[in-house]
């Protein structure tokens, strides 16, 4: 295949800008192509029965049957409660309010899915001897190691256990509810080769075959 030349890399270049210069004679015309919007961004967010929410400025704050979550958006996106919905928009068309487009709006219904359903994280250990139980608060799990590991949950996340070996993470919270498990995960990876250690119940984990012996 033959490697083109400067001369071609600059033409395909010039064909995949997204914005054309035209001169005539003295004056110059630019055509620019107006960004799309977000698909995710564009959809406007729910908000059930039972949940309240308040704006003030950028401030979003979202109160429910499990927990009141607060959050201040960046300047690049414009939100608005319209008609028990909030409706996410673009502060203008540059490439960072495009960025922050998509990402703002999950965040918002996150918010609300929190405070109204919750999420939930589970985890399971897989291992001889290993077990995991609560002492008040606190998640204790025998994971191999000379000494149990003990996990405090953070404030507004609860930590549960449905038998010896598996463990249940709640909270309204997604983004602390999804730290807290993976922490509790990094304690004990699971390793490839017998699949010894915690991991997420939905979690596929990649074995490896061993040594086979002479």
């Amino acid at each position: 295949r033959p490697v083109p030349t400067p001369w071609q890399w600059r033409q395909r270049a010039a064909a995949c800008s997204s914005t054309m210069a035209l001169s005539m004679g003295s004056a110059s015309v630019r055509l620019a192509v107006t960004a799309k919007e977000s698909r995710i961004g564009k959809r406007p967010v729910p908000v059930p029965k039972g949940v309240d929410v308040s704006l003030s400025g950028q401030h979003l704050k979202v109160k429910g049957k499990n927990d009141t979550l607060e959050r201040t958006f960046p300047d690049g996106v414009r939100l608005a409660v319209e008609d028990d919905t909030i409706v996410v928009t673009r502060a203008d068309d540059s490439r960072k309010a495009r960025a922050q487009h998509g990402l703002a709006r999950t965040l918002a219904d996150n918010m609300v899915v929190g405070v109204s359903e919750g999420w939930k994280k589970e985890l399971q250990l897989v291992g001889v001897g290993y077990r995991a139980a609560i002492e008040g608060r606190t998640l204790v799990m025998n994971l191999g190691y000379s000494h149990p590991v003990r996990m405090e949950p953070p404030e507004g996340v609860t930590a549960a256990c449905d038998g010896n070996t598996n463990v249940i993470i709640t909270g309204a919270n997604k983004e602390v509810v999804g730290n807290f498990a993976a922490v509790c995960r990094s304690k004990r990876p699971p390793e490839p080769y017998k699949g010894k250690g915690v991991r997420y119940k939905d979690e596929h984990v990649q074995r490896k075959e061993g040594k086979s012996g002479r």
